[in-house]
């Protein structure tokens, strides 16, 4: 799966997976090193979601005069 198509929720997914199999035991001493570098491609790509997100919600709740206003955003779920 190619990095610039990934979602978050698949990045945050795949990480869990990692994870998981690095605490059971699953994961030998041969391929501990590629699960490793595999979860730090994926957080950096999480990071770099959540700052971009930010930096979207931050430009979306300006207002007119171009300051950022700090009301809680509700969603609905």
């Amino acid at each position: 799966m190619s990095e610039e198509k990934i979602s978050y929720r698949e990045a945050t997914e795949e990480i869990e997976d990692i994870l998981e199999k690095i605490e059971s035991g699953e994961t030998d001493v041969d391929t501990l090193t590629s699960e490793i570098k595999r979860a730090a491609e994926l957080l950096k790509i999480c990071k770099e979601r959540l700052f971009q997100t930010g930096q979207e919600v931050e430009y979306i709740m300006r207002d007119v005069s171009g300051t950022v206003k700090t009301e809680k955003i509700e969603t609905d779920k």
